[in-house]
């Protein structure tokens, strides 16, 4: 059985949480607010025209300004009222309902991407109990030697060090540890992490025949 995550949880008490949460991010582009942090970052690590999943996407503020900017993206959320939000707001992205403890889009055949991004505090709205295989899935849609960058906030009931562990354990490498999506370096009293993590390359003992 699947289980609810946080942010379903969330939402069942109050079930106008994600109108809120949309319309929050609608007043602030309405203000002109730069929203595009964690989309530059990304922006910059990629070639124009790359493959990107944004995992957990919301209504679909990273992912929309990623596709502007020439990418091919895929968005996943596990709320349909936030997906609606960002086929209406950001049309030039694939977004899908999907619960990222479920990730198989290249399992089922579709292209590996170049990078996923996981942004705005999705990970501590997984689950219980679901951070490594999600972290495993994500790791399984990039190519080989794929990134997947991850950020999120201190306080929230997942410390830096268990994700840390988490994503030893999901087979990821991190590569680069970052206290903001604008490069300050992350030190032990970062309140913030930007996780820039690698899916490692296959090696000859990983794709030699079995015999």
């Amino acid at each position: 059985m699947r289980r609810i995550t946080r942010w379903e949880a969330r939402v069942r008490e109050n079930p106008g949480h994600s109108r809120w949460y949309v319309e929050r991010f609608r007043a602030m582009a309405a203000q002109g607010r730069d929203l595009a942090g964690e989309a530059r970052l990304l922006d910059a690590m990629l070639e124009r025209g790359s493959r990107v999943l944004d995992a957990g996407c919301g209504p679909g503020r990273v992912g929309g300004e990623l596709a502007v900017r020439g990418h091919r993206v895929v968005g996943v959320d596990i709320d349909p009222y936030l997906i609606a939000a960002a086929r209406e707001d950001h049309p030039g992205a694939d977004w899908r309902v999907g619960d990222l403890a479920e990730l198989d889009l290249v399992e089922q055949g579709e292209e590996p991407f170049d990078a996923v991004v996981c942004a705005g505090n999705v990970m501590t709205f997984l689950a219980p109990g679901t951070e490594v295989e999600v972290l495993r899935r994500m790791g399984a849609q990039v190519r080989a030697d794929g990134r997947v960058v991850v950020g999120f906030g201190a306080g929230r009931g997942y410390p830096f060090d268990r994700f840390f562990a988490d994503a030893a354990e999901a087979g990821l490498v991190v590569d680069l540890r970052l206290a903001t999506w604008d490069l300050r370096p992350f030190t032990a009293d970062s309140d913030f992490l930007v996780a820039v993590l690698r899916r490692p390359a296959a090696g000859p003992e990983d794709t030699a025949p079995a015999g």
